[in-house]
């Protein structure tokens, strides 16, 4: 009699196991593909049907679902032990020490790749020695101390501070430069945490002082073209042209919107709203369009200008605007600028987040690494290159940034 609908047959399925199968696997029968090259194939066919119990021929088979489960495989440590030998010359005497592949040599135990690893879980997700220890120990079986980690992290500076060099170097050529600081802790003291990037390159740097000498320092005399910030004053007066963020304006003049201005501040916010708009699509715009479109925002302005707020907070906004409103549009005039500061803000995001979650920098060289490793990752992010292959890069000698 044959088994009820829905009933397992008597003898299993045919499962057939292959290698890896190039090419796309797409969609069949609902199921979704997940890889285009699986390291596995795995067949499974019926051998019989689950009623009749008649055996099936591959000619009766049909291809039903193709889907992919992705598994890790449990990693562990892999030793290699090194038996270098020594030979002593018979003719004259002198001895000849036997060379090692290189990542062999003798030192730390420590490939490059374990560095980098935890390199990459320390200064990109800001995970603490004591955690970084305890991860590396349960996830792979990996005992290493605290101060292995730090002495690890100690050779590779040198690594990051030339790769830095270079990329100083190029900052200091730059016709276009964004910068913005936050707030770090070195040993319990309030330091700044610098950035000076654009589309190219990008330099941190963690200083005790928040003054313009930063930038002084940084630049080394170079005076870019066009400058983005906000309106602290030591961001201003270091390039010929200055574009104010105007993210940081809108903010602003929301804030007194809430505290009751009903005059100033709606009408400005408004108006800046309108730059913002074109702001996402300046580059595509002819120069006369451009020019013809900051006529008109310089026309708005004046009659937001003419506005007489008797809020406190309307008051200072349009004392604010009557001394920088010539650098509220700049980026109409030169179109390879943003007209928001927001790509600096995004770089000190991860400093944020360390801060917080660590809180802060035990010693200076820690927090000159943290600045050298985020500058290399920043730089090569705007290469396609990910953050942990940046730093494996740069501890094997590799070049973020191309001569030149």
């Amino acid at each position: 009699m044959p088994p009820s609908k829905g009933q397992k047959p008597n003898r299993p399925d045919k499962i057939k196991r292959q290698g890896p199968r190039k090419g796309s696997l797409g969609r069949v029968g609902g199921g979704r593909a997940l890889t285009a090259d699986p390291d596995e194939v795995m067949q499974a066919k019926p051998a019989r049907c689950h009623y009749c119990q008649h055996a099936f021929t591959d000619a009766d088979q049909t291809l039903d679902a193709r889907y992919d489960k992705i598994d890790l495989p449990r990693v562990r440590p892999m030793v290699t032990r090194v038996e270098r030998y020594a030979a002593q010359c018979h003719c004259c005497g002198a001895t000849t020490l036997a060379a090692v592949p290189e990542g062999l040599e003798p030192g730390t135990p420590f490939s490059l790749n374990i560095v980098a690893l935890a390199m990459y879980l320390r200064f990109v997700h800001a995970v603490s020695y004591r955690r970084l220890a305890r991860l590396l120990r349960e996830l792979f079986g990996l005992a290493i101390s605290e101060g292995a980690l730090d002495a690890a992290f100690r050779r590779g500076k040198p690594r990051f501070d030339a790769d830095v060099a270079a990329i100083l170097a190029r900052l200091r050529r730059a016709r276009v430069v964004y910068s913005d600081e936050t707030g770090v802790r070195i040993d319990g003291s309030g330091h700044w945490n610098w950035v000076f990037q654009n589309a190219e390159v990008v330099i941190h740097v963690v200083r005790r002082s928040r003054g313009a000498d930063v930038v002084a320092e940084v630049l080394a005399g170079h005076r870019p073209a066009l400058w983005v910030s906000d309106l602290y004053g030591a961001q201003q007066g270091h390039a010929e042209l200055w574009q104010v963020c105007l993210a940081h304006q809108l903010r602003d003049c929301q804030y007194a919107i809430d505290a009751g201005d009903a005059v100033f501040a709606p009408r400005m916010k408004a108006l800046l709203l309108r730059a913002v708009v074109l702001a996402r699509r300046h580059r595509g715009l002819a120069d006369s369009t451009r020019r013809e479109y900051r006529r008109r925002l310089e026309h708005s302005l004046d009659a937001v200008m003419a506005l007489a707020p008797v809020n406190r907070d309307g008051q200072r906004l349009r004392k604010r605007y009557a001394r920088v409103r010539d650098h509220l549009f700049t980026f109409l005039d030169h179109p390879e600028i943003a007209a928001d500061n927001n790509s600096s803000e995004r770089e000190l995001r991860p400093t944020a987040t360390y801060r917080k979650v660590t809180g802060g920098f035990r010693s200076d060289w820690g927090a000159d690494l943290f600045a050298a490793v985020r500058s290399v990752i920043g730089t090569a992010a705007r290469r396609g290159i990910d953050a942990y292959q940046a730093i494996r890069n740069t501890l094997c000698g590799q070049a973020v940034l191309a001569p030149g």
